[in-house]
């Protein structure tokens, strides 16, 4: 390599293009074009309505984040073990956690909502153990049929995700688990699990915005949650678009806050880019 090649390659920071500021002139333009928006949505729409039904809001949001956080949860619970029987699991698990999610990602969320509630839930009633048992409280209700139609959605493409994240943590990292003597559960626990979490968190969070995004189908079946609450309103007070750019911003703000979350995780991961 000549000196003139070498003296190419050498780059300092003077070399490097600076940051551009980030108020150029067409953010400027949109920004104030947004701020317009928003001024003429509040000066020339009706939301005189908007304080009588706050109350009803609060707790529809309320549903709505329980049904999130809680299906969510037990959603990534049953994908860990269905993502990790695809990789290391014996035929016997590992062909029917394949068949569950090839089944569930292949179907309509909305139609297994409906086959849950009114196939499954039109079922019970029909045996009197399950009528006098104590499960029959929450059975006769809506939001189970929900919480367990949205947890199946979620763990079979969850599943997926965590069967190549599994599949993608470096056997070397697994192999110098066991040569220090490592058990299994502990590597896992340690190591195996960790990292795979790691390299999953940016599908989990797209996968977590499209749960919330999810969540206003148990309205169809009579659960009260925010987008029933909105539909509630427009039937009242005959309006359309006030309601739903006000559901909009709702959904908005919650992704908004969903997406930071996940990005403040993936930063304080030490691994990062390990």
């Amino acid at each position: 390599m000549t000196d003139e090649t070498t003296h190419a390659l050498a780059f300092t920071p003077e070399d490097l293009p600076e940051k551009g500021s980030f108020l150029k002139p067409h953010r400027i333009v949109l920004m104030l074009v947004f701020a317009a928006l928003v001024v003429a949505v509040a000066v020339f729409m009706r939301w005189d309505w908007l304080p009588r039904y706050l109350p009803r809001l609060g707790s529809g949001i309320l549903v709505s984040l329980a049904m999130l956080f809680g299906t969510a949860i037990l959603g990534f619970l049953l994908a860990v073990p269905l993502g990790l029987a695809q990789v290391t699991g014996p035929w016997f698990l590992k062909a029917p956690a394949r068949v569950f999610c090839t089944i569930i990602r292949g179907t309509p969320l909305l139609l297994q909502l409906w086959l849950l509630y009114y196939g499954l839930g039109s079922l019970f009633p029909q045996f009197p153990w399950i009528r006098h048992s104590f499960l029959w409280p929450y059975l006769r209700e809506a939001w189970p049929y929900g919480v367990a139609a949205l947890t199946i959605s979620f763990a079979a493409y969850e599943g997926e995700v965590m069967r190549g994240a599994f599949a993608g943590v470096p056997a070397g990292e697994l192999e110098a688990a066991r040569a220090y003597g490592m058990r299994r559960w502990t590597m896992f626990r340690r190591i195996w699990l960790p990292r795979a979490i790691h390299r999953a968190l940016p599908t989990l969070n797209g996968e977590t915005v499209l749960q919330l995004k999810s969540t206003p189908l148990v309205a169809t079946i009579t659960v009260v949650d925010v987008y029933a609450v909105i539909s509630k309103v427009r039937q009242e007070t005959y309006l359309t678009y006030e309601p739903l750019l006000l559901l909009a911003l709702i959904y908005m703000c919650l992704t908004a806050i969903l997406v930071v979350a996940f990005r403040y995780f993936e930063n304080r991961i030490p691994t990062r880019g390990a």
